[in-house]
């Protein structure tokens, strides 16, 4: 494995260790001053061996640091830039939230803008074999699981890969929820080079859940009656 490859593995072991609410939570307190660890569970609403064991996790990653004061057991932020990145993670999920909330409020206040298209109506459409479905998620994901004859464009590549799609047919774009951003953003990027584009108004979770036919990159998945 080179440099690089380890690197990126390394990245990935951390990022798995903040994936968890509560481990975070607890972030943000030590972040604040140190604590115990019967503190830092009261704060959390967890049970003394619950935070115990997040903290743990923390503490391998060196995400966290300890040191004992009689029979109390303190924990305070490990070495190095942690607390900005609790700051930017906040900022980033801020920013997230912000444009998921101007996507609610365009879509209320000019329902005409994003002209969502149900599933309803979609399906309609593909029976009809009238309609270009692209998927804007990542290959991994569409791999994993798709709608029936999707195009997979992940969105960062679609201005490059526009020629890929029909000019004269209406384009569905989807991604995984309804008010996932990305297809929001895949629509606005077609209709600026002239082409017409639709996002679905719930995403592939939604699909899916409804009992609906899936592909995956091998097969066709049928959930039956």
């Amino acid at each position: 494995m080179n440099t690089h490859q380890t690197h990126i593995e390394t990245l990935a072991l951390l990022a798995r260790t903040l994936g968890n609410a509560h481990r975070l939570a607890l972030l943000e307190h030590i972040a604040q001053g140190e604590r115990s660890v019967e503190r830092l569970a009261e704060l959390t609403d967890l049970s003394l061996a619950n935070a115990s064991q997040h903290l743990q996790h923390l503490k391998r990653a060196g995400f966290v640091q300890t040191r004992r004061e009689g029979k109390n057991v303190l924990y305070r932020l490990g070495t190095g830039p942690i607390a900005p990145l609790l700051v930017a993670l906040r900022d980033y999920a801020d920013h997230q939230q912000a444009r998921i909330h101007d996507l609610v409020a365009d879509s209320r206040s000019h329902p005409a803008r994003l002209e969502p298209i149900s599933r309803e109506e979609l399906l309609r459409r593909m029976s009809e074999e009238s309609v270009t479905l692209l998927d804007v998620r990542s290959e991994d994901e569409f791999a994993l699981g798709h709608l029936p004859g999707a195009i997979n464009i992940p969105v960062e590549e679609l201005e490059r890969r526009l020629a890929e799609l029909p000019a004269k047919q209406n384009i569905v774009a989807y991604c995984r929820s309804p008010y996932c951003v990305l297809s929001v953003d895949a629509v606005a990027a077609l209709r600026a080079h002239g082409l017409a584009a639709q996002r679905l108004a719930n995403g592939f979770v939604d699909w899916k859940a409804a009992g609906l036919d899936v592909e995956t990159a091998t097969r066709v998945y049928d959930p039956g009656p």
